[in-house]
């Protein structure tokens, strides 16, 4: 009987773990007023500091969050600037907004034997990440590989710049991006980083079953570390001296290869 309820607890502990793992946090008024009028995202918890003086916009908030059952949390001002991560421009409020299709790399693994993914190397513009986002929507992508270090991450800017479409593709979020590589690397999957020094065209290159594309920081391109996992190098050819395109504009042609 006891060990069955520790099974039961080891259950109940993986499946919190699994959920939590989704959840990422928003901040800012505008930003968080204008996800909680949006009854097609999912939302968990609103944080607000009991510092705040009583406004409109405030009031607006809480009054959506009861109307959609929502958890509201009252933090002083360090409570708030730790959930946050952002005291200067948090402005007193933040958000819990659950990524439905975030998923980890080994369950992704675990769960398709096919499949084309985008993955990001040092992404630092927020808006550049909701276009390839949205692209990726689009296009014929099946997940987007995202690192937590070095990388921007999901935020309103984010959000908006994908044009919602952030919340109907799976996310898999790493914390390393080269140990994620390595996984998906002895699942049979297949590298492909760009080069202007290529041979062959991504228009002719023969890709495999298990395909993951990996673009590069804006100014510096892929990482050394990744550039040697990388199984080709493939080119973008163009015309009129053009050395290099948006890295948003090159998800969108992969998108739609």
């Amino acid at each position: 009987m006891e060990w069955n309820r520790q099974i039961e607890d080891s259950a109940e502990y993986l499946a919190k773990k699994a959920f939590f793992a989704k959840i990422i946090t928003i901040y800012g008024r505008n930003a968080v007023l204008e996800v909680l009028e949006d009854d097609a995202i999912t939302v968990y918890k609103l944080h607000l500091s009991d510092s705040n003086r009583p406004v409109a916009q405030l009031e607006n908030m809480v009054n959506l969050a009861k109307k959609r059952e929502v958890n509201i949390a009252y933090h002083d001002k360090k409570g708030l600037s730790r959930i946050s991560k952002n005291a200067k421009q948090d402005q007193g409020v933040a958000l819990d907004i659950v990524l439905e299709h975030a998923i980890s790399d080994e369950e992704f693994i675990e769960k398709h034997n096919t499949y084309k993914i985008i993955a990001l190397d040092g992404i630092h513009n927020p808006q550049n990440l909701g276009m390839i986002i949205r692209s990726c929507v689009a296009g014929d992508v099946d997940a987007i590989l995202l690192p937590t270090k070095n990388s921007v991450q999901i935020s309103p800017l984010v959000i908006k710049a994908s044009v919602g479409t952030l919340f109907k593709i799976p996310i898999i979020k790493t914390k390393s991006l080269i140990k994620s590589l390595k996984k998906f690397k002895e699942s049979k999957a297949q590298l492909y980083t760009l080069s202007s020094h290529a041979q062959k065209s991504y228009k002719e290159q023969n890709y495999s079953t298990k395909s993951i594309f990996i673009l590069g920081n804006e100014s510096e391109g892929v990482t050394k570390e990744v550039e040697k996992l990388s199984n080709t190098s493939i080119i973008i050819p163009m015309k009129r001296g053009v050395e290099s395109l948006n890295v948003a504009v090159t998800a969108s042609l992969l998108a739609f290869l």
